[in-house]
């Protein structure tokens, strides 16, 4: 299977050095040896990100057993409010999800590395006077690190997990 691609022609994903919820430094080699769903978003987002972390969590409940081979991953794109704690204390009801967050620089070069949009502008009505309007896709990652496939906002949660067992079942993972 071939690495998804954005319009440049070149890959999506790649390497990445964060720190997760823990407070642990990872990178993307951490999560090899699952398939991991990537998510960039932040904890102060009222509707895109609680909804995708909603219908992660539900295609996590359809795959049943299934689900112990897939790793999903929150990485914030607002470093400045979404340090380790406040991660862990934004995913305690979603388990197994693994928030990440780091540096500008570290957030940076991971969303470039995912072809992400994502930057602050002003808004009042906000907490702490902005917002961070990003990318809502979801990036499927398999065993060996390489994005596979990935999902819009769009998509079903039914759907979703179709495409992750089909992926899983029929996935070349080479250790």
């Amino acid at each position: 299977m071939s690495a998804v691609r954005a319009g440049s022609g070149l890959p999506v994903g790649g390497a990445f050095a964060l720190v997760d919820h823990d407070g642990r430094p990872v990178t993307n080699e951490t999560f090899h040896g699952a398939y991991a769903l990537v998510f960039f978003g932040f904890t102060h987002c009222r509707v895109v990100c609680p909804r995708a972390l909603g219908r992660l969590s539900r295609v996590l409940e359809l795959l049943g057993p299934e689900a112990t081979r897939v790793r999903p991953l929150y990485i914030t794109v607002d470093p400045d409010r979404d340090s380790p704690a406040v991660m862990k204390a934004y995913l305690a009801s979603r388990p197994g999800f693994l928030g990440l967050t780091g540096s500008h620089e570290q957030i940076d070069a991971a969303k470039a590395a995912f072809r992400v949009f994502a930057r602050r502008r002003d808004d009042p009505q906000e907490p702490d006077g902005y917002a961070v309007p990003h990318t809502a896709i979801t990036y499927v990652l398999d065993p060996n690190g390489v994005c596979v496939d990935h999902f819009t906002d769009a998509l079903g949660a039914e759907e979703v997990a179709e495409r992750l067992r089909a992926l899983m079942a029929g996935g070349a993972f080479q250790a």
